[in-house]
């Protein structure tokens, strides 16, 4: 009994600390059903991972590359959730008065929480009539006719706010007036190129690092001749969203009563996963707490060797000298040098 209880004491924090993976990460007890099939994998890349750790080969190359990635996760400053809302009524005047009931009903809730009239913005996206199906039936004949049975209007609500603990406030207040259809919530960053410059900061120190580095290496490059490339991008947490199906369809109510499995819709769960930060040198704000955006740059240099310069060859003038005799009438000879270099 008591080596039993020793045992259970060593498995009890190893228990504890895999449940720190989550269910998305548990390999042995999610049913294998967890894998989904078209658009979604779910848990397929965990059952079946393509990405194998392990060391990479190295090839010299008389180039010398300097590829650095940097990114930073920025907190919002500001967010704007969007409402689809779509009201009918017998007559236009009705309609627009229930549409308009219910907007205002929210913006008094969203006032005593701090969100003023001003941060909501309301959209019209169509005020149509409805038309429904008549039967006219006569003796020998049957005849459809459309007639308008009253009108549907339908309204974008953007409501702005600054806090992330504002939104659970939008929810209710509009889930009170029957607004359910939240068709996204865009986030907002202030002074962007404040980040970019912080980024560009970042690249350059780590250039200058490179460069000590390769110095000490016996290379220097200031001899070599450099091209570059380089990029910037920003990614919103709505692009960064995945789903899997944490469940199991073993049903212990099945064994003690003998009934049969009753089939119910398994939930899908969708959770927030930014961008890793294993391929990145530079990471600014590395914990985050909620969805941020994601800014990031790259930056690529290559270096090649500049070619050495040849010594110009050596000139060597050779003077040739032309001479020619002049003969007086007396008889006498005399030599002339003539020079032909000038």
């Amino acid at each position: 009994m008591k080596t039993i209880f020793i045992k259970c004491l060593v498995l009890l924090p190893m228990l504890l600390l895999a449940q720190h993976k989550g269910n998305y990460n548990q390999q042995e007890t999610i049913s294998r059903q967890n894998i989904a099939s078209g658009k979604y994998l779910g848990n397929a890349g965990v059952y079946h991972p393509n990405n194998r750790l392990g060391f990479k080969n190295l090839s010299p190359n008389a180039a010398i590359t300097i590829d650095l990635k940097a990114i930073c996760n920025v907190k919002a400053s500001s967010y704007t959730a969007v409402f689809n809302i779509s009201q009918i009524g017998a007559t236009a005047e009705e309609t627009h008065q229930l549409m308009k009931n219910r907007i205002d009903h929210v913006k008094q809730m969203l006032l005593q929480n701090g969100i003023l009239t001003t941060d909501i913005i309301i959209d019209v996206i169509s005020f149509v009539p409805v038309y429904e199906i008549e039967v006219v039936k006569k003796l020998f004949s049957k005849k459809y006719n459309e007639i308008p049975k009253g009108f549907q209007l339908q309204q974008n609500l953007h409501i702005q706010f600054t806090k992330t603990n504002q939104f659970e406030k939008i929810l209710a207040a509009c889930a009170k007036n029957e607004i359910y259809n939240l068709v996204k919530v865009d986030y907002f960053v202030k002074d962007i190129h404040l980040v970019y410059k912080k980024l560009q900061d970042a690249l350059l120190k780590q250039v200058a690092e490179k460069k000590a580095y390769y110095k000490v290496l016996g290379f220097d490059l200031s001899t070599y001749n450099v091209i570059m490339a380089d990029d910037k991008y920003c990614y919103f947490p709505k692009n960064f969203y995945k789903n899997y199906q944490a469940f199991n369809s073993v049903s212990f109510d099945a064994i003690k009563k003998k009934k049969g499995i009753t089939t119910v819709k398994k939930l899908t769960s969708y959770y927030y996963q930014p961008l890793t930060y294993e391929n990145y040198d530079v990471v600014i704000n590395p914990s985050i707490l909620e969805p941020v955006v994601q800014v990031g740059m790259d930056l690529k240099l290559l270096y090649n060797l500049k070619p050495k310069k040849q010594k110009e060859p050596v000139k060597t003038e050779i003077k040739t000298i032309h001479k020619y005799y002049v003969v007086s009438p007396d008889g006498s000879i005399d030599i002339k040098e003539l020079n032909t270099n000038k």
